[in-house]
């Protein structure tokens, strides 16, 4: 059986290695470049990172969700944000987990905004929960039970998990490979809208338009994708292009939604030749006239869901929610 990630404090071989990948190696990325090639190996071995080879499934059968604590950050006023993410093993499968004892946090009330539809393969700081600033020692537990498998990700205070922006902006792949290798210290996410109401009722086959304004300061400067180099046909996870992007996708409902135009692909998906911002040779589509972006949106199965409109500069990111009750 597979050793689940995080499945208990202590973990695995698996486990240990995934929570120094997710936490310890941001700070380490960050201070100590010269480590990278090793994590990079270490990314590799836990399946992360595909080379051309292992992008054919070293595993069989369907796969399960890894629920992922990405780290705190401060708030001006005293309380902290602890914030996830997630690694669904799986490199096409997208699951759908309803909130209750399947995908909960605890204490306190199971939904605490977590994703109820995962997308394939490693998503990084999808959520932030805010907790007050006399949390000191306590912690709040994502559960997740995926493909008959369970898993946890334990969200503390503990020095270790301290980030800030440029370890996020790194951990995007703003810093390139090695990390830090750009000027991305003075960098702001970006500014977003969403025209019109933030829950709206639609029909089954019904479009809706999504209409959206996304603006940025510039950093970091628009960068494509490079391409491999000493032949290895890896994705350079953490490495992503950079410049303003916008994008929609499902963060909640079980039901396929059609997008139009087609959305590139919000997760890390760096097969060659994927529409993701850490594929070789991706560059961010131009932006349109006026920074507004229209897009239509079609439900093909009665529900409710949750879209997420996300703005990306290869660093920092900024999203609005809307929530749509569809009706047959």
């Amino acid at each position: 059986m597979q050793t689940p990630i995080n499945s208990n404090r202590a973990g695995g071989i698996l486990g240990e290695a995934a929570m120094i990948r997710s936490k310890r190696y941001r700070l380490s990325k960050l201070h100590m470049g010269v480590c990278g090639l090793a994590l990079l190996t270490l990314a590799v071995v836990l399946g992360e990172v595909p080379l051309a080879s292992a992008q054919v499934a070293s595993v069989s059968g369907p796969q399960n969700i890894a629920p992922a604590y990405e780290g705190w950050e401060q708030n001006p006023d005293g309380s902290f944000n602890l914030l996830f993410g997630y690694l669904n093993r799986n490199w096409d499968e997208e699951l759908d987990v309803p909130i209750g004892p399947e995908n909960r946090i605890e204490p306190g009330e199971p939904d605490r905004g977590q994703p109820t539809h995962f997308l394939p393969r490693r998503n990084r700081f999808i959520f932030r929960i805010r907790v007050p600033a006399d949390f000191g020692e306590q912690e709040l537990v994502w559960t997740l039970t995926s493909n008959g498998q369970t898993e946890r990700a334990y969200g503390t205070l503990k020095r270790d998990y301290f980030i800030d922006d440029i370890v996020i902006m790194n951990n995007n792949g703003a810093g390139g490979a090695a990390g830090g290798m750009y000027n991305i210290s003075e960098n702001v996410g970006p500014e977003l809208r969403v025209d019109g109401n933030t829950t709206r009722h639609v029909r089954v086959g019904q479009p809706v338009a999504l209409t959206t304004h996304a603006s940025d300061d510039g950093i970091p400067k628009l960068r494509r994708m490079p391409k491999p180099r000493l032949g290895l046909s890896v994705g350079g996870t953490p490495n992503s292009a950079s410049g303003l992007r916008f994008a929609w996708f499902v963060y909640r409902g079980s039901g396929s939604v059609a997008f139009d135009p087609p959305q590139f692909k919000v997760w890390e998906d760096s097969r060659p030749g994927a529409d993701s911002p850490w594929a070789h040779g991706w560059g961010p589509p131009p932006i349109p006239e006026e920074n507004k972006w229209v897009v239509q949106a079609s439900f093909a199965e009665a529900g409710t869901y949750v879209l997420r409109a996300l703005a990306h500069d290869g660093g920092l990111s900024s999203f609005e929610d809307v929530t749509f009750v569809v009706e047959p």
